[in-house]
């Protein structure tokens, strides 16, 4: 028996026992007299008091540890006369009176301790001793809970885990495919599923009804805070469902997770808004809801007063920043050349400030009088002291510009609590997106997506004006997760490849399989995926998903501890038929 009790657990009511201990040194304190342990293990800390005047060779040898040697201790449980109220096994220590070392250790690349002095890069290089520290420790814990309530709220819906292949044909459309070659089957290649989406169609054309799975998935796409290239879907799939079922039962599942898993009452029903209005109120489809700022309009106030830069713009935008018309030149410059940064592209901003004294004071007050700048404030629905922020341009560019605008000033005021959440149900995006380069459509969710019913009659004569029955649930400026109402129906499907230039021919090679089950009763159908990364980190107040998957990539797309991806050697190219450039 290594140990009779974990690290975290000793209490005042252990006081008198005696115990064994094992797992890690965090840190030493030789006192003199005496020489204190903390020893760490997943479930916590406790300290160790090794007493030079009791055992003078076990406090010597307790003086070389180092950190992160692995040893064994036992001796008796006291009540600690210097409590440490920091930890929970602080009111009690351990009189050791044995000591092993079970394994030594280098000594750490950086601390193990909750404040490292680690490195994002050398922290992922040595993943496995980051992991030891409780931080990462806490937000795995917490990944594991959701994982595990997810479970159960699904099962007691009657949903069934079912597993789907993991090497799986390539697709032409969405994210790029990670391809694996075959060698059994030289010069064919599998590819890596981005999601299980044909097979949870097909298991609903077998009659299972509800399905889940919380798998993995994989998209070779550049990366971000909230993407990896591998991460995990809790996917799920309902027959004989409309859009408003699916939505009741995953607000139902979000719901039970956050009061059970975090103890917080979410609103009793979500809100609901269309992409359309999302776009037009906040530039995003994943607006955070969590403070105000909506866009205004002011293109017709504000042209036709010879500002060039106003007159020729396609739409003119602005948000109300209340109560920062305090807001110095130097800190509107920085924002303004925070705006200029080639991810972001805008040209410039203008600024109109609604000063204490009701007068108004403005970047481009050369152009405008007092009498407009007041119609604009007004517009804005602006007070004595507030900052009304402008840009300008083409409709969608100007859109996503002020929305990051929006974001940044929502983290900089404080409006942006972690510890609040503001769910919001996105519904009715585009079924089609134009793609100018190539002339032709793409599918804005995937191909199997279903138009609303009331615009079916668009798909032959204005197809970029058909709305999908798709919906996305966005929490605190995050998707995360979406899904539709599926095509369950041969001829349907075979119209909506046609739009997105498909052949026969290629339709059948691709798809064939799940045409030709469509012809065998296939029931109405629709599902849902959550990003578990996603939805954990935002549960965690977080907006990096890497601290909550043990073994993350970097933004390269490489795991710098197992120097991955690698070369293969001669012989597996051989065997594969490949041939490099």
């Amino acid at each position: 028996m290594y140990r009779s009790h974990t690290c975290g657990e000793l209490r005042l009511e252990d006081v008198g026992k005696t115990v064994v201990l094992a797992g890690w040194v965090q840190r030493s304190r030789d006192l003199g007299g005496m020489t204190f342990l903390d020893l760490r293990d997943r479930y916590g800390l406790t300290q160790l008091a090794f007493d030079m005047e009791t055992n003078a060779i076990l406090g010597e040898q307790a003086r070389k540890l180092g950190r992160e040697f692995v040893i064994q201790a036992s001796g008796t449980v006291i009540e600690r006369s210097s409590k440490n109220k920091n930890i929970t096994t602080g009111d009690v220590e351990i009189t050791v009176t044995e000591l092993k070392i079970l394994n030594t250790s280098k000594l750490p690349p950086f601390t193990i301790e909750d404040e490292t002095d680690g490195g994002d890069e050398l922290r992922m290089q040595y993943r496995y001793l980051d992991l030891r520290r409780a931080p990462v420790l806490q937000k795995l814990r917490l990944r594991n809970q959701v994982a595990l309530e997810t479970r159960k709220y699904l099962d007691s819906k009657e949903f069934i885990d079912v597993e789907t292949p993991v090497l799986i044909k390539s697709t032409p459309e969405g994210a790029r495919d990670f391809v694996v070659p075959s060698r059994m089957n030289e010069g064919q290649f599998y590819a890596l599923p981005q999601s299980p989406q044909t097979f949870k169609q097909l298991l609903m054309v077998s009659g299972f009804d509800r399905y889940y799975q919380i798998v993995k998935c994989f998209r070779d796409e550049d990366l971000r805070a909230d993407r990896q290239p591998e991460f995990t879907q809790i996917d799920c799939e309902m027959a004989f469902v409309e859009q408003n079922d699916i939505l009741e039962m995953f607000e139902g599942l979000i719901k039970y997770l956050f009061r059970t898993v975090r103890g917080v009452e979410l609103v009793d029903t979500f809100p609901r808004m269309t992409y359309a209005e999302a776009m037009e109120k906040y530039g995003s489809d994943k607006p955070d809801i969590r403070f105000g700022m909506e866009f205004i309009d002011l293109t017709l106030l504000t042209q036709g007063k010879e500002f060039v830069v106003f007159d020729s713009a396609e739409i003119v935008l602005g948000i109300n920043a209340s109560g920062c018309s305090e807001y110095t030149r130097k800190q509107i410059d920085e924002l303004t050349e925070w705006l200029k940064r080639p991810q972001i592209g805008a040209s410039g901003l203008v600024y109109i400030k609604y000063n204490t004294d009701g007068t108004f004071k403005s970047s481009v007050d050369k152009f405008y009088s007092q009498d407009d700048l007041k119609a604009i404030a007004e517009k804005a629905q602006a007070q004595v002291g507030d900052l009304i922020l402008l840009l300008c341009g083409e409709i969608n560019k100007t859109r996503k510009q002020l929305s990051e605008l929006r974001l940044h000033l929502g983290t900089e005021l404080g409006l942006r609590d972690a510890t609040i959440f503001k769910p919001l149900w996105v519904l009715d995006f585009p079924l089609l997106e134009w793609d100018e380069e190539n002339k032709r459509y793409h599918a804005m969710h995937h191909p199997f997506t279903s138009p609303k019913a009331e615009d079916f009659h668009l798909l032959a004569t204005d197809p970029g004006k058909v709305r999908a029955n798709a919906y996305d649930l966005a929490m605190n400026g995050v998707e995360l997760g979406g899904g539709s109402i599926r095509i369950h129906d041969r001829t349907l499907q075979s119209q909506l490849f046609d739009l997105l230039g498909f052949s026969k021919e290629e339709a059948q090679a691709q798809f064939g399989f799940l045409m030709n089950a469509f012809e065998y009763g296939a029931p109405p159908h629709g599902g849902l995926a959550f990003g578990l990364d996603r939805l954990v980190a935002t549960m965690g107040g977080s907006e990096s998903i890497r601290d909550y998957i043990a073994f993350p990539k970097n933004n390269s797309g490489r795991d710098t501890m197992i120097d991955a991806p690698s070369p293969l050697n001669d012989l597996q190219l051989k065997e594969l038929g490949i041939k490099l450039r």
